[in-house]
Parts: C-alpha cells; structure tokens; sequence
C-alpha cells in the first residue's frame, strides 16, 4: 500500500508526457539480455612460463627463449557429456607441420602443438592418489598416443628426458610391473626400447596399451563418437582456439567422469623436451633428444611426413612436457536419468517441442529433489503430438511455440515459459587447412534451394527432368559463393542439402514462414530463375508455405550401370535429404561430422547381397555440412549458427540482442494467447533474428484436474522466477536462451505467464482487462498506442508501459444534453476544486487498473 500511495502522489506531482518510455540505463531500447556466449560467470584463465633447457657436456645449463603463455576455457561448471568448451591460449611457440586432421592418432605428425585432453581427476597433491591428475588417467583413443616402442636407442629421445625419473630412462619403462611376453608380444623385443603408459579406469582396471588388444573397450575402432583429445596447431602469432568436447560417463565410461567423479581438461603447450647431459661421444639418442623441429612456423604437412619426436605431441607424457601442463578443473552436471534414480515418485509429463529439451535438463533437478514440488518430466514429440494429447487429457501440458487448432471444447492458455529459436547449424571448413569457418551467411532463397531438392548431388542427378543445368551443390552456386567467397568450391552430396525434420514441427512452420516472407525466395518457389539461371526442382514449384511439414515429394530414380543402385533402387534426392526425427541428432551429426545422407552403396558378404546407408563421416579440413538445430543445441555442442538475411544485405545472427529485438516486435491478439511474431516485420528490421521463437506451457483452462492444474501453474511461476536465472546449475537457464524477465523488452511475456498460471491454477479464464479504459482489448481501434522502442501486451500493460498507454484517436461523438448555465458564489467557488478532485479521481483509477496486476504479482 506504501509502493501504491507513493506512485499515485507522484503521479499528482509530475507530468508526463504521453509516448514517453523510460529504458534501462546503457540498455538499447529498453532491452535488457545478456549475450552470456560471452561473459561466463564459470570461466578458467592461467599463466605459465614455459622454458627448453639443455644440460650442456660441462654440466651447465643452457636456456631457451621462454613462453609467457595465457590459458583460457570458457566455462567449467556443470557439463553436460559432448558438451564443447572453448579453449584459447595466447604466448605459446607457434606450430609447425600442421597435420590435415589434428584430433587423435590423426594429429602425432606436427612440431610443437598444443595438446588438450581430458582427465581424470584434479591437480592437487594432498588427495589420495585415486583422485589425483596423471598422466595414467589421460584419455587416449589409440596406442600411439601413449606408447612408444622404437627399433633402435637412437629414437628413443625420452631417455634423456632432464625431469625424468632414473626408472622412465631404462630400455623399457612407463610401468611395473612391465608386461611379459605372453600379455603384450610386442612390447619386450630384444632391441626395441618401449615405454608404455597404461591407461587406468575408473574402476581401477589397468589397460597396459601396448596393442589394441590392451586398451580399454571405447577406445575400440569404428566406436560410436570421433576422438576428441586434440593435437591443436598455433598460429604464428602464438594463439590458438579450439572448441573441445568433453565425455561423461555415459559416453566413457572407463574415463569415468560424472557429477560424483572431478575431472580435468588438461592442456599441454610442446615447446620440446629438456635434456639432460650427454655422453661423450654424444649418442644418437642425446641428439634426438636435441632436436628443434624440421618444418618452420606456420607450415603444414598434408603428406603426413615424420616429424622430430621431441618436438612432437606424442612424448605430450613426458616429465618435461608433462610439468607444463595447465589443468582445468572441471564439474558435471546430473546425467539425464538423476531423477529417475533419486525420485521414485511417478513423473508428471509436460509433452512436445524439443525447443525446451536443454532447458528442461537443467530444471527438472530442480523439481525431483525438492519434495514440496512435483516430479515434471518433458516428453519431447512434435508439437502437434503434444498439443494433442494435452487437449485429450493424456498430459496435464502440451509445450509449443506456436499457436494450435483448438479441436476440444475446453479454452486453452499459452504461458510464455523460454524465448530460444532454431538456428541453421554448419561444420564447415576452410581450405589449405584454413581452419573451421566462423562466419557463414545464408539467405531466404538458398534456403529454399536445399529445401526443394534443387541441387543436383553428384552426376547421379544430372538427369533429373528440368534441373540438369543446376549446380551440383550449394557450394559450386555463384549466389552462395557471392556471399561466401573463398570457400572450397569441391561438391560433395552433404552440401546439396540441409539436414531437417521428418515429422511436423513448429520449427519448420518458422523456417518456412521466412522463406515465404522473401520475395525472391518466393519467385523461385513459383518457378522463376534465379539471377545465375538456377530453377526450382518441378516437384516442390508451387507448394504451399509456410507449412509444418516438409514433404519428400521428388520420384526420380537415376539410371545408372552400378550393380548395387540397380540392386537397390531408390528415389536419390530423398536419400540425399534423409530427414531425422529429432533436433538433438541433427546437433550430434553436425558434432561428428557424419551426414545422414543414405547412399553408401556395399556388398554384404553375410547375406551376399547389396545394401544403401549413410556415408562415411567427412574428412577434417573438408568438412561442409548444414543443419537445422536449436539454439540450446548449438550452445551445448558448440556448433556454429549462421546469419540469416533480413533486409536486403543485412544478416543477423542469433545472440541475447537480436533475440531480443525480435521479441519486441511480437504481439499478442488475445489474452492468454501466443504472441505473434511477424516475419514481415523481422525482415524490415536491422537488428530481429529471424529463428526467434517463444516457447509456451499451454493447459486447459477448464476440466483439468485440480492436481494437475496445481502442477503447471506451479512449473510456469517456477520457471519465471529461477528458471530465468542465466546458469548452469540445477534450476537455471542454460545458454542458448534469452532470460524472461519482469522489466524490459520481455516484460509482457512475464506478465502474460503471471496471468495464465493464476487461470489455469483457478481453472477459469483470465477476464479480458484494457489498459486504455475503452474496450479496446483486442488492440483494434480503441486501443493501446504502441510506445517506440517497445510492443506491451494488449490485454495485460508490460511493466515498463507505465501512463504511456492512454487512449489512441478520436472517441465517437456522443450527443448529450445542453449545458445550462449555473449562477452560484457557492458553486462557482467549488467548480475548481471539483475539477481537481475529479482529475485526481481519474488519475488514482488509471494507477490502479495499470499497476494492481503487476503489483498483485511481485508480492
């Protein structure tokens, strides 16, 4: 009551100016997000100075210029498995020989990388040795990571290793007791000197690694993920940055990290083995040990040439190498099936949109662990599915991001509950081994190119009726090559498609709706060229859009002289599309680099026939691969998004900003309904991202159980208050997700999510309010005046509309009586008083009906 008394004595006390919007201070436009890809609260940086020393034949020491070298990782808290991080450094001795493919065994042919791995355990000596950081609880996917069996004492550079223990120098070495002949044949030959370091699991198996018989079983050939530990390459200005994926114990479990179990990423700047004093004669070995590197800063080596060993990653165990290491300590959130294990309650299932599925790993800890609330459980389907089965009664809340054909009689609310939105994903890499392209620009036409199945493939579509003249892929079409320049222009049949959903989506109905607000976009779905001749496929030229499916309608068949396609018949453009049935696979083929595109043709020697499947994973360094993802998926995997054209030649990508800006221009009709947002709008604007889309916890507003009604209002204040806190832990908001908050340009969803909880926990729909007074709930005529730089909600004034929403145009003539005039001292004397009375009657009202909502809220 004291907040209410001073805002309407302030009221009577100031004037203000009607359209007038008070913006937060330093924020655009009253916007208020934060772009948290770039200011982590769980960020890690250290310092090292990193020094070559050579122990000279007088017993003097000679020292090399050293490194002043910086390491950074992004964030370190509460990972999820195949999450990537971003590691960087600075200061470190730039690389030579960069390999083709630097990750695993791929990566052992450079000179002076930087290797990152990750570990078990932490770097702190007062632990038992069980939770310590070592060389032993390294992950390796191949031998030669981490044994080294050479033929002659010359090779064997590690034995003049200056920090090396006196038993890491005998002929044989690393571990004790060593491996007899009969449990590692090749690791004790006469000769031959070896070093093993084993690799030990969480269990506290051994795994000696002297063969691939002797590691442990994830680290088997053809296993389900790609090697992840990196040899990386530094730039000749000593920088480097890399995106690193760390494994759970779900994905390793011999590595064994988890929410129970610390772990580090380990990285390791090679600036060349220390060496001890050599013998008289020098020995070969003393040399080796020596060496400074073959191939100058800066260079590759795509031929794959042997390098100087003691300038290489494979010694990256080596004591003198080792003792430079930088180790980030790292924490893992709760696996995906925690409250199955710790709450034996029965989940209450939230059904639909996989836009929430990030979001939903973090929050729904937050609920099985605290028993005043109920066990929730998203259930991720098509959105239509969800809607579905919501409206039937089979789950107490659909989760959209749209809004749906409403079939039952009960009304139905939508609560705002996450602004997130897809992004088109890509693995692409620049050539001469340029590194991973970080700056892709797409537009509304070359969507609808790969969409339509208007790219040829390969040769097997040249013979397609009416598009033979088209190029082969998106990467040999002049339009993408003006926005891209300096890409390979080498096709392959991953780039004459983009990676999609096979079952209907709310997503695909907004990728759909840009691509049908683009004029040029839509020319060329009606069949015109585009400006280089390109045509659309016939079978997609008119269809109907926006749409939330996306249909396989091409039926060519290529002829062709290959045994196996004639074995195996098949429509070619559907098996180049080959659409999935989740986002999250999409994310994990981007991740790995492994096109769904199904034309592997092979001879099965089991059944002796032929078989089609998916292609091989593509090489590093050639990699080209599109994909729609969400933006809680890209953030998670550390997949880059691209920018989309709004405007003619004005791209925006995907941040807390455009978001944002999106947001604003969205609106709502109806109360208790969705917000629409308008690609019309977007693709007027500057700054709007056009993937952005609102996510809602929509319910019945009648005939839903009271218990059940109980539970989602309780989900949608929950995720309003907590659930919009940016983090990693449990109950937070993960990255890849604008916060809703009360003030600012998400006001009116905050407001809006308030309101729809109240009606679906009351089991009553929110009575229509009007903030102008008039009627004009709808925000027809008799409406709102929208305030510049923000949209509030029509039905439910945002909290930063304030007196600026006041009545819009001229009120219809209303005849009334005429006014008689009045002779009287006494009320001539109260005239004005009761015009002031009167004026600050009005005035109390409007504060009331403006900010009793809002205050009825913040309680």
């Amino acid at each position: 009551m004291r907040r209410l008394l001073a805002l309407i004595l302030l009221a009577t006390a100031i004037a203000v100016p009607a359209g007038a919007v008070a913006s937060p201070a330093g924020a655009p436009d009253g916007f208020t997000g934060l772009d948290r890809r770039n200011e982590r609260a769980d960020g890690w940086s250290e310092t090292k100075t990193l020094t070559r020393t050579f122990v000279q034949g007088d017993g003097s020491t000679y020292s090399f210029p050293s490194y002043k070298v910086t390491v950074s990782a992004d964030q370190t808290r509460n990972l999820r498995g195949r999450q990537r991080i971003e590691i960087s450094w600075k200061g470190a001795q730039p690389s030579g020989g960069r390999a083709g493919n630097p990750f695993g065994e791929n990566g052992l042919n450079q000179e002076y990388p930087v290797v990152i791995l990750q570990c078990r355990g932490v770097d702190d000596p007062s632990l038992p040795k069980s939770k310590q950081l070592r060389p032993e609880t390294c992950w390796t996917g191949s031998v030669a990571q981490r044994s080294q069996i050479t033929r002659a004492e010359g090779e064997a550079s590690w034995i003049h290793d200056a920090d090396a223990d006196a038993a890491d120098k005998e002929r044989l070495s690393g571990i004790d007791p060593f491996p007899s002949a009969e449990q590692c044949p090749t690791a004790d030959v006469a000769g031959y000197y070896t070093h093993l370091t084993p690799f030990v699991a969480a269990k506290g198996t051994s795994f000696s690694a002297c063969d691939a018989a002797s590691m442990p079983p994830e680290a088997a050939v053809g296993t389900a993920a790609p090697p992840a530990e990196i040899a990386a390459y530094t730039d000749t200005d000593g920088s480097g940055e890399v995106q690193f994926e760390v494994r759970s114990d779900v994905e390793n479990e011999s590595l064994g990290c988890s929410h129970k179990v610390a772990c580090s990423v380990v990285v390791i700047p090679i600036v060349g083995l220390s060496c001890d004093q050599p013998q008289t004669p020098m020995t070969r070995s003393d040399q080796a040990c020596r060496k400074g590197g073959r191939f100058p800063a800066g260079s590759s080596n795509f031929a794959n040439e042997g390098v100087d060993q003691a300038v290489s990653p494979s010694l990256w165990w080596a004591a003198s190498n080792w003792k430079n290491r930088f180790a980030i300590p790292i924490t893992f959130g709760l696996p995906p099936d925690a409250c199955d294990v710790l709450d034996p309650r029965p989940p209450t299932g939230f059904y639909g949109s996989e836009l929430l599925a990030q979001a939903a790993l973090q929050w729904a800890p937050a609920y099985c662990l605290n028993k005043g609330r109920f066990k929730f459980q998203l259930n991720q389907m098509s959105d239509e599915a969800g809607w579905n089965l919501m409206e039937n009664g089979g789950g107490a809340a659909a989760v959209v991001s749209s809004e749906h054909d409403q079939r039952g009689s009960d009304p139905v609310g939508y609560a705002p509950t996450a602004v997130t939105g897809f992004a088109v994903g890509y693995q692409v890499d620049k050539p001469d081994n340029g590194g991973e392209l970080t700056d892709l620009r797409l537009n509304a036409r070359l969507l609808a190119k790969l969409m339509s199945q208007s790219y040829l493939g390969s040769d097997l579509g040249r013979g397609h009726p009416g598009i033979g003249g088209n190029p082969l892929s998106i990467v040999n079409d002049p339009e993408f090559i003006e926005l891209n320049p300096g890409l390979s222009q080498t096709s392959q049949e991953a780039a004459a498609t983009l990676l999609s959903l096979s079952n209907d989506s709310d997503i695909i109905e907004q990728v759909t709706d840009y691509i049908a607000h683009d004029q040029d976009a839509m020319d060329f779905m009606h069949g015109k060229k585009d400006p280089w001749g390109m045509v659309i496929n016939p079978r997609y030229r008119d269809l109907e859009l926006p749409r939330a499916d996306w249909p396989l309608l091409d039926t060519y068949v290529p002829e062709t002289a290959s045994e196996c396609r004639q074995n195996n018949p098949g429509v070619y453009f559907s098996q180049l599309a080959a659409p999935v049935t989740t986002l999250r696979k999409i994310a994990e083929a981007l991740l790995d680099a492994w096109p769904y595109v199904a034309t592997r043709c092979e001879f099965d020697t089991g059944t002796n026939t032929y078989k089609m499947g998916r292609i091989d994973r593509q090489s590093f360094g050639s990699r080209f691969m599109l994909g729609i993802v969400s933006l809680g998926d890209a953030e998670r995997y550390g997949l880059r998004s691209a920018a989309l054209e709004t405007k003619p030649g004005t791209y925006v990508e995907p941040s807390a900003r455009s978001l944002g800006a999106a947001v604003r221009l969205a609106d709502q009709a109806k109360q208790a309904h969705p917000f629409a947002l308008d690609q019309a709008d977007v693709q007027r604007s500057s700054d709007a991202y056009p993937g952005t889309m609102i996510v809602y916890t929509a319910a019945r507003l009648q005939n839903l159980p009271e218990e059940d009604a109980a539970k989602v209002a309780q989900f949608i204040r929950v995720s309003m208050s907590e659930g919009q806190r940016p983090g990693s832990g449990n109950g937070e908001l993960p990255a890849g997700y604008l916060p809703i908050q009360r003030t600012g340009v998400t006001a009116k969803l905050y407001d809006s999510a308030q309101d729809v909880a109240d009606a679906i926990e009351e089991q009553q729909a929110p009575e229509p309010t009007d903030p102008t007074g008039n009627g004009g709930g709808d925000g027809g005529p008799g409406g709102s005046i929208v305030p510049p730089g923000d949209v509030p909600i029509d039905d439910v004034p945002s909290a930063d509309a304030g007196p600026s929403a006041v009545p819009t145009g001229p009120a219809a003539p209303i005849a009334m009586p005429a006014t008689q005039p009045v002779d009287s001292s006494l009320a001539g004397g109260l005239l004005p008083l009761l015009i002031l009375l009167g004026a600050a009657g009005c005035l109390v009202a409007t504060v009331l009906r403006v900010a009793g909502p809002a205050l009825r809220r913040r309680r």
